[in-house]
């Protein structure tokens, strides 16, 4: 043998030293065991799953960790590694103290569905991902893939039972254990037992995987689970509108307890139940107020009938007042009934349509002149102050029509509302440029129904009134 034959080999035995060793570590680092199974399946579709077992795993072959960039990679795929507690009985005791108020069954019920929801995207996504690398096609081929790649990402071996058949119609059925569920096995490994089955995930992410394979909408319900007790954590996967025959078969003799059929985003779902039924109400209630304005306009209709029959100026006067009392809270509905919020109105168009009705109903040729003001942060009020400040408008216009001027006396009446950012308070201000008021009047003691309504209007508000009637007349109105 020459020498350098001789150099050769020993430079070679020195790279496999090198390697043995490098092979040790990682075997210590990693532990990858596949001389086993990763799934167990009824005979006919065994072939089927043994191809799955062997692409899935090449794909598994190539795995990295980077700790120094916090990456896991897989086949050019990111990974994350979870605290397998930290997605089962961890987070639902957390959720049950989050939502202590709602009581522990709906606590649960709530991160049951949050986990349910996750977990089944999850599935849908992954099986989405593996049918274009493994360039799947046909439904059990999709399908296959699932259970070995649930197997390599520790989230449990699945044993698919023989009375299954995975057909791409409304008869799918699948009945099937999780023998080592990572749910299960982390309330096993605390020390902890369930009443309920805790494998949601594991139902979830299988029902993704199969809705997205066979194009079905799939749910899963865990039947029994080593976390009550049980001797396996075993599933019922089919259509949501089948499932519950087939758990009254398989679950009838074995448990008296309640069984959760889980349905993805129910919470969505209830969601918009809620919302068709709030909208329902809104228009039950809009539809209210449209007729209440209806009904008002009738009896104001008829007081107009009423009153073109009185002779009488003084009780004419009266019925007019009326018909102008009933038109403000009119208009309010009418407001309501066209506004989305049902509970505030836009006081700026309720008070622009209130003063020009109030100013068609008195016949002043255009000798008196209105001013309408409104300086408010706040662009809607509620209806429990509206109402007050269009009937005290209503009143004080209309005493300003009749009595502030002189027959054929040019004036103006100036109605204002603000609102101070510092203290939220409104100040409503109707004032006029006419003859003023008696120095004797007193509003606690006026004989007048207007300005006793006035007076107890102001009262309903919370606020105070001053009153000026020296040069014109001006109401000074201060509420919160």
């Amino acid at each position: 043998m020459k020498k350098s034959d001789k150099h050769i080999i020993k430079e070679l035995k020195k790279e496999v030293s090198v390697l043995k060793k490098e092979n040790n570590r990682l075997k210590k680092t990693v532990s990858v065991s596949t001389n086993k199974p990763t799934v167990k399946v009824p005979k006919q579709i065994k072939p089927i799953f043994d191809k799955a077992q062997k692409l899935v795993g090449n794909y598994f072959r190539s795995l990295k960790f980077s700790p120094s960039k916090g990456s896991i990679e897989i086949n050019n795929e990111r990974y994350v590694l979870v605290r397998a507690s930290a997605l089962s009985h961890e987070f639902l005791n957390t959720i049950k103290h989050l939502y202590a108020d709602r009581g522990e069954e709906e606590a649960l019920t709530i991160g049951k569905n949050i986990l349910f929801d996750l977990a089944h995207v999850l599935g849908m996504e992954d099986a989405g991902n593996f049918h274009k690398k493994m360039k799947l096609k046909d439904p059990i081929s999709k399908l296959s893939a699932g259970p070995v790649h649930f197997a390599y990402t520790g989230w449990a071996f699945v044993d698919i039972l023989p009375e299954s058949t995975p057909s791409p119609d409304e008869n799918y059925y699948i009945k099937y254990h999780h023998p080592y569920s990572f749910e299960a096995d982390s309330w096993v490994r605390a020390g902890k037992k369930s009443k309920t089955p805790v494998c949601i995930m594991n139902a979830g992410y299988s029902s993704g995987w199969c809705e997205a394979s066979f194009g079905l909408t799939l749910t899963a319900v865990e039947i029994s689970c080593r976390a009550k007790g049980d001797k396996n954590c075993t599933f019922i996967m089919a259509p949501p509108h089948k499932i519950d025959s087939y758990l009254k078969k398989s679950v009838a003799k074995r448990t008296k307890g309640k069984v959760e059929i889980p349905s993805f985003l129910e919470r969505k779902k209830i969601e918009e139940k809620l919302n068709a039924t709030v909208s329902e109400k809104e228009f039950l209630i809009k539809e209210i107020h449209h007729r209440v304005k209806n009904n008002l306009q009738i009896i104001s209709s008829l007081l107009n009938l009423q009153a073109d029959n009185i002779k009488d100026a003084g009780i004419k006067e009266k019925y007019t007042e009326s018909i102008g009392r009933i038109k403000s809270i009119a208009i309010i509905h009418e407001l309501l009934y066209r506004s989305k919020n049902l509970s505030d109105i836009k006081i700026r168009q309720y008070l622009q349509e209130l003063v020009s009705y109030i100013s068609d109903t008195y016949d002043h040729e255009d000798r008196v002149r209105v001013n309408l003001s409104v300086d408010v942060k706040s662009q809607t009020i509620n209806l429990d102050k509206a109402i007050p400040c269009g009937i005290i408008i209503n009143e004080l216009m209309s005493n300003a029509f009749k009595y502030a001027f002189e027959p054929e006396q040019n004036g103006t009446i100036d109605i204002s509302l603000t609102q101070d950012e510092k203290n939220d308070r409104y100040e409503l201000i109707v004032s006029d440029s006419g003859s003023g008021l008696p120095s004797s009047l007193d509003i606690n003691k006026t004989p007048t129904l207007g300005l006793q309504l006035v007076n107890s209007l102001v009262g309903q508000l919370g606020g105070t009134v001053e009153i000026n009637g020296k040069q014109g007349t001006r109401f000074k109105i201060s509420f919160s």
